[in-house]
C-alpha cells in the first residue's frame, strides 16, 4: 500500500537489470523513484530534487561509491545514504561508517531485505524532517521578523542583534522592564550556530544568593539541607546553547568571582562539589539599572560587566518609538482575538488617542496586557474606549480636552492633561487623585504647582 508521505530514492548502478529491479520493488511501495547509472549523472539529479535517500554502488565506472560518500553529508545533511556492493570488505564498511553512512549492505539474489532496510532509514529521515519543522516554526516564533516596531530605535536595535547574533559574542542587553529584551534573547539565540541547542533563561532578582548559586552551578547530594541528590545547574542544561542572565544587575556580589570565572574559562564547581566542570556557553545579560553606578558603589564588579558586555544593545522605551505603539496594538488584537475566539478588526479613534497619549511606563508589557484586557471585555468588532482601563480612558481627548490628537503630545503636556483630568474627576480629592495616578501625595503637590494647576 503506497506510504500516505512520499520520499524521493535515488538509485546509483550501473548494471541495468539490478538498477531496474530494485526501482521497480522500491516504487511499487509508494516510493518516487529516480536513477543514475554513473556517479556524475546522479550528482546532476542531486543537484536538481530534494533527495531523501541514495542507494549507491560502490564500484561505478568514475568513481567509488565509498569515496563519494565522503563530503555527502557536509551538503545534504538530510539525506540518508545507503552503500550497496557485490563484494564487501571491512575496509570500505567502516570508512563508509565514518562518512555518515546510514549502512553498508551487500548485494544478493534476496532483495527481500531492502524493503525492511527502507523502512527503517525512512523513520530516520521521518523524525529529521519533524525536527526541522518544529525548528522552523521556533524561528517564526522567535525570529527577528516577529519582533514588531517600524520606529528608528527599535530598527536600530534588531539591525544590531542580527549583526552579533551568529558570532557567539557575549551580549548586553539594556533597556526599562518591559521593553522586550528575553524576546530579543531569544531572537538572538534563534538566529545563531548554537539555534538547535537550548535556551535557559534566569532572573537574577528573583532568587536569594543561595538558591541563586545552587540554580546556577548545580550542586552536589548533600551539599545542604534538602540536596539528596546531584543536581545539574542551568549552566550545564545550557550546554551547546545560550544562558541567558535577566537583571544581572541584581547578581550578588559574592557569586559574580564565580561567574566571571566562568566567563573566562568555561569552568565551574557545583555547590559542595571539588570536581571541576566545564560547559560551552553563550551568555546574554540583560539590566534595567545602570550597572556604571553600581560600578561605583562597588555593587558589581568591573571586570565582570567588561566580559559580559562585549556588544551591547540599548532597548528603546515604548514611549520612544514614535509610530510603533498603534501598530503593536493592532497586532496583539489579532493575537488576542484568536486566544478568545473574537473578530475584532480595528481600534476606534479615542482609543487610538488614549494609547498615543499614554507614557507606558510599564512599555510594551503593559501595552500587552492593555490590550488583552481590551479584547476580552470588547463585545464589538472594535476596540472601544471603554474598554480601556479608567484612567487611560480620561488621555482619549474630546471637546473639554486641551491635548487632541493632532496637538501637543510632547511627555509635559499629557502629563499636565491627565493630572488635570483626574483632579477634576475626584473633585479636587489630591489624596484620591494620588491614588488613581499611583504617585505619592508629595509628588503631586509639586506637578500640580509645576504645571500652574492651583486652583
Amino acid at each position: 500500500m503506497p506510504m500516505a508521505v512520499s520520499y524521493n530514492i535515488l538509485i546509483i548502478d550501473d548494471e541495468d537489470k539490478v538498477r531496474n529491479l530494485l526501482k521497480r520493488i522500491i516504487a511499487l511501495e509508494g516510493y518516487r523513484v529516480l536513477t543514475a547509472s554513473k556517479l556524475e549523472e546522479g550528482r546532476r539529479i542531486l543537484a536538481q530534487e530534494p533527495i531523501d535517500i541514495l542507494l549507491c554502488d560502490v564500484r561505478l565506472p568514475d568513481g567509488n561509491g565509498v569515496d563519494f560518500s565522503a563530503n555527502l553529508k557536509s551538503e545534504f545533511p538530510a539525506m540518508e545514504t545507503i552503500l550497496l556492493t557485490a563484494f564487501g570488505n571491512i575496509a570500505d564498511s567502516v570508512r563508509a561508517i565514518k562518512n555518515g553512512v546510514f549502512d553498508y549492505i551487500v548485494k544478493g539474489n534476496d532483495n527481500d531485505k531492502i524493503i525492511p532496510l527502507l523502512s527503517r532509514v525512512t523513520e530516520k529521515v521521518r523524525l529529521a524532517r519533524k525536527v526541522e519543522e518544529l525548528e522552523k516554526r521556533l524561528h517564526k516564533k522567535y525570529g527577528f521578523e516577529n519582533i514588531v516596531g517600524q520606529s528608528s530605535a527599535m530598527q536600530q536595535a534588531v539591525t544590531l542583534a542580527r549583526k552579533v547574533a551568529p558570532t557567539g559574542a557575549a551580549v548586553m542587553l539594556r533597556g526599562e522592564t518591559g521593553t522586550g529584551k528575553e524576546v530579543f534573547a531569544n531572537a538572538i539565540h534563534c538566529n545563531s550556530t548554537r539555534a538547535a541547542g537550548p535556551f535557559v533563561a534566569l532572573n537574577c532578582s528573583a532568587l536569594g544568593k543561595d538558591i541563586i548559586e545552587s540554580e546556577l552551578f548545580g550542586y552536589k547530594a548533600g551539599a545542604f539541607t534538602g540536596a539528596i541528590r546531584d543536581k545539574k545547574g542551568l549552566i550545564e542544561e545550557a550546554k551547546g546553547g545560550t544562558l541567558f542572565l535577566d537583571e544581572i544587575g541584581d547578581m550578588p556580589t559574592e557569586l559574580q568571582p564565580k561567574l566571571l570565572r566562568f566567563l573566562e574559562n568555561g569552568s565551574f564547581y557545583r555547590v559542595g562539589d571539588p570536581t571541576e566542570y566545564t560547559a560551552d556557553v553563550r551568555i546574554i545579560a540583560a539590566t534595567n539599572c545602570a550597572l556604571q553606578q553600581a560600578i561605583e558603589k562597588g555593587q558589581f564588579r568591573s571586570d565582570l560587566y567588561y566580559r559580559l558586555a562585549v556588544f551591547t544593545i540599548s532597548l528603546p522605551a515604548l514611549r520612544e518609538r514614535e509610530g510603533d505603539v498603534l501598530v503593536m496594538a493592532r497586532q496583539f488584537v489579532q493575537e488576542y482575538n484568536l486566544k478568545v475566539k473574537k473578530q475584532i478588526v480595528d481600534l476606534e479613534l479615542p482609543v487610538q488617542q488614549a494609547l498615543m497619549a499614554h507614557s507606558w511606563p510599564g512599555n510594551v508589557r503593559e501595552l500587552k496586557n492593555v490590550m488583552e484586557r481590551a479584547v476580552i471585555l470588547e463585545d464589538s468588532g472594535l476596540i472601544t474606549i471603554g474598554s480601556l482601563p479608567y484612567e487611560m480612558q480620561l488621555l482619549s481627548g474630546g471637546q473639554e480636552s486641551e491635548v487632541h490628537f493632532t496637538g501637543s503630545l510632547t511627555l509635559a503636556a499629557v502629563e499636565r492633561q491627565h493630572i488635570k483630568k483626574v483632579l477634576g474627576m475626584t473633585q479636587g480629592n489630591k489624596p484620591e487623585a494620588a491614588r488613581l495616578l499611583d504617585i505619592g501625595l508629595a509628588t503631586l503637590y509639586r506637578k500640580i504647582e509645576e504645571y500652574g494647576l492651583k486652583g
